[in-house]
């Protein structure tokens, strides 16, 4: 058995230790420097303030400041911060991470640097100091996977992948449990590229509620999920442009890391919650400042960070308006505050 690193101490860094800690690995959960409640919760009482769960004796709990200390002897670190937290990620493990020790991404995002797109773990990578980054060992995981639903053993599917077939096998077989089923993938960037594309295509889905909400049940009570269900195809088909173009598998969209978390991203939380207020008509800012202020939509923030690039590469050439029409006008929606309007006609050009 190992000992395995935790770096962030959020909903799923934290349900992540239950299985590690169910196959009888040592978790130390380390909590980034907006974590201190956590920890300390955890600490006295054992249980995660907002996942509402008794984490495993297994786990234990440490500030950031002693990241160090439980990095000695580490098997596995794993990287739960959000994704506004990557660059700060890359800055602490640089100091402490040692070489050839494998490190697993449960972070998902892009970012734009105005000519192309760069997925999370290769921004991680990026931070580290070249000594580290030449011995590192890098792999993620995708799919399907609620926290809350981790953390008391629901069932739960999903990959892990990277470009390193030996590693993803070790992976597997140190995370697999009678309920969290993991199956490697090699197909890095498609699985990457879609567990990050999924937030905007969910936060789209979300604005079906607030249209329903504003407009009404049907006189038979009917709602609106033929409207959702058809949002939900286009982020797909988009999603397998992008993969595609990107050089990942079209096999990936239609599976756990696209389709899969697609839906289960699409069945609330906070990209929901966004974009019901979307929905309702109120722009973006003023729905973040009023009523998510202290929350990360990963949704809005992948809009935010890739924006201006997807307008750059569509002039550029690098990219076909044409087959990115809903994820142009969920850029708009978050970038410049426009309306919540769907473009119909646009849908499911080749």
């Amino acid at each position: 058995m190992g000992n395995v690193v935790i770096l962030g101490a959020g909903l799923m860094g934290s349900a992540f230790s239950t299985p590690l800690a169910d196959n009888g690995h040592a978790v130390r959960l380390v909590g980034t420097h907006l974590d201190g409640d956590i920890i300390e919760e955890i600490h006295e009482s054992r249980t995660h303030p907002r996942l509402r769960v008794r984490l495993p004796d297994a786990v234990t709990p440490y500030t950031y400041d002693r990241l160090g200390e439980a990095m000695a002897g580490a098997d596995l670190v794993v990287v739960g911060v959000n994704s506004l937290g990557v660059e700060w990620a890359a800055a602490q493990l640089g100091k402490v991470l040692p070489p050839q020790t494998p490190v697993l991404m449960l972070t998902k995002g892009l970012e734009g640097d105005g000519a192309r797109l760069k997925l999370l773990p290769h921004i991680l990578a990026a931070g580290l100091p070249p000594q580290v980054q030449a011995g590192l060992r890098i792999a993620a995981v995708g799919g399907p996977s609620i926290a809350g639903e981790l953390a008391v053993r629901r069932h739960t599917c999903v990959v892990v992948t990277g470009t390193d077939a030996a590693l993803l096998e070790q992976l597997a077989a140190m995370l697999r449990t009678p309920y969290y089923h993991v199956w490697p993938n090699p197909d890095f960037i498609g699985v990457e590229t879609c567990v990050a594309l999924k937030n905007i295509y969910a936060l789209a889905v979300g604005v079906v509620g607030g249209l329903l909400e504003k407009e009404g049940k049907g006189s038979n009570d009917a709602v609106m999920y033929n409207l959702s269900a058809a949002i939900f195809a286009q982020g797909l088909w988009e999603m397998a442009y992008l993969v595609e173009l990107a050089g990942g598998r079209r096999a990936s969209v239609y599976t756990l890391p696209g389709a899969g978390d697609l839906y289960v991203t699409s069945m609330g939380g906070r990209n929901g919650r966004m974009g019901r207020l979307l929905g309702l008509g109120m722009a973006y800012s003023q729905a973040k400042q009023q009523h998510m202020a202290e929350e990360t939509i990963e949704g809005a923030e992948l809009a935010l960070a890739i924006g201006p690039t997807i307008e750059q590469m569509i002039a550029g050439g690098k990219l076909d308006a044409a087959r990115l029409p809903l994820m142009r006008a969920m850029i708009r929606i978050v970038c410049d505050d426009a309306p919540a309007e769907i473009p119909w006609d646009d849908f499911f050009r080749e």
